[in-house]
């Protein structure tokens, strides 16, 4: 039998430490993917009048209803890979919900910001644009369509 040295021990706990590390930091998704998928389009706008809070999607592939994105806030949508804001009333826009610093998906919309979880980028609602790094491009604008009440995909 060979025997086992603390300098053996330790080695081995530190590769396998280090092969997790690794397998964690390498599941942000794929960027590449995500910027042929976009579509950089204007977004459209319309009244949010005659809306219900409580209505939900439509049936006929509604996104969301117009009363279900908060004025000066937002949405994402993670199913679909974007993020609905209302910058000021009536105004609807869509971006996607992949950060372009490393490929997480943005996780919430506050403060008049699309927050990114994983390194703390930050962007305007209004056009995607940086306004806390490390993410060093905007979020990739997305094409929705406002009729009534509902917003769909464009």
């Amino acid at each position: 039998m060979t025997d086992t040295t603390r300098r053996a021990v330790m080695l081995g706990a530190g590769g396998a430490g280090m092969a997790a590390v690794l397998t964690a930091c390498s599941g942000y998704g794929d960027p590449a993917a995500d910027s042929a998928s976009v579509a950089a389009a204007p977004a459209s706008s319309a009244p949010a009048a005659g809306s219900t809070p409580d209505s939900g999607a439509a049936g006929s592939g509604a996104l969301t209803k117009t009363a279900d994105i908060p004025e000066g806030g937002g949405k994402v949508f993670k199913d679909q890979k974007v993020v609905v804001t209302q910058p000021a009333a009536g105004q609807f826009k869509a971006f996607t919900s992949v950060c372009p610093h490393q490929g997480c998906d943005v996780a919430t919309v506050s403060g008049g910001t699309i927050n990114c979880p994983c390194h703390g980028s930050k962007f305007k609602i209004a056009d995607g644009s940086v306004v806390n790094g490390p993410a060093n491009k905007p979020l990739a604008e997305k094409t929705i369509k406002v009729e009534g009440d509902s917003i769909t995909l464009g």
